[in-house]
């Protein structure tokens, strides 16, 4: 039996997918005539009828679907290969783009990477702070290398090391409400009152925002600090990270009006890099770094803490 080429695998691989030859060819940005001669020549060395051609769509015959399954095995030990071969042949990176996003707390995060970049003087941190749904744009456009925020784990071309759980707390200044911050609040009640949200960096927002109420005033920010000094100064309300108002919230310059209309939510850290994209040796390094180095977080700060009368 002669031997086979990748190449005539993946022509097979994406007939079975697809469907068909000619969306096949187009996913592999190839001739029809050339997808079809490397499948009929496939078969012709295996001696086996690997598709059924009698219907409007291709489909694999049972020996097709038994060889589809290794055929997908071995697609992706190639890719493997390849993506290895490539890191080989990077060496040492001159750089790492590194993303932090809003909800990233600063001290333990930027305590982690100064010791891995003592470590590595020769790869340079360029370090860059995007907000809501920005990081995950910077690393699907590759201008990013990891993101340390919260992750999309459905998209498939991520993979992720959890970091920790941040609670979002909505907040309010003592004297911002005319009634106690205990009372069940509704959208409707918080209608009157300027919610202050954070403005998404992303050139093409892929999330609508979050937490909003519909028809309230409204006023934005770039980032979390901006936001809790406008909240502290009664301009505004609004969700903040937990680990950003631990002492407000204890020495009660700032008051949670967390309740059943306004729960609050509790957000997974991650640090995450594309899983389909090569890594040099120093990225691959500082993966392993974080992840025994996880979690980073107390658990403390996933705990949304509900509201309650001020003292008189």
């Amino acid at each position: 039996m002669s031997s086979f080429t990748l190449h005539e695998l993946q022509c097979f691989d994406a007939v079975v997918d697809d469907g068909g030859f000619q969306a096949a060819a187009e996913r592999l940005h190839r001739s029809h005539p050339s997808v079809f001669a490397a499948v009929a020549k496939l078969e012709r060395q295996l001696g086996l009828s690997l598709l059924d051609r009698s219907g409007y769509r291709v489909r694999p015959t049972e020996a097709g679907r038994a060889f589809h399954r290794k055929v997908r095995f071995l697609l992706h030990e190639a890719e493997d290969l390849r993506t290895y071969a490539t890191q080989l042949a990077m060496g040492e990176e001159a750089e790492l783009r590194v993303v932090l996003g809003d909800l990233c707390p600063l001290p333990p995060v930027l305590a982690l990477l100064s010791r891995f970049f003592a470590q590595h003087p020769q790869t340079r941190l360029h370090l860059q702070f995007e907000a809501v749904t920005g990081p995950w744009e910077r690393l699907r456009e590759d201008e990013a290398d990891l993101i340390v925020h919260r992750v999309p784990k459905s998209d498939v071309r991520m993979e992720w090391i959890d970091l920790g759980r941040v609670a979002m707390v909505p907040v309010v200044a003592p004297d911002f409400l005319p009634f106690p911050p205990d009372t069940d609040l509704t959208p409707q009640r918080m209608q009157a009152f300027t919610q202050c949200v954070i403005r998404d960096s992303a050139r093409h927002p892929s999330e609508p925002g979050h937490f909003l109420v519909e028809g309230a005033p409204r006023c934005s920010v770039p980032d979390h600090l901006m936001k809790k000094e406008l909240i502290l100064h009664g301009m505004a309300w609004g969700h903040l990270p937990r680990f950003m108002i631990e002492t407000e919230l204890r020495d009660r310059r700032l008051l949670s009006v967390a309740g059943r209309h306004f729960p609050g939510v509790v957000e997974e850290l991650s640090a995450a890099r594309r899983r389909d994209r090569p890594h040099g040796p120093v990225a691959d390094q500082l993966w392993e770094f974080l992840a025994r180095n996880a979690p980073i977080l107390r658990p403390v700060l996933g705990r949304v803490p509900k509201a309650r009368t001020p003292p008189r």
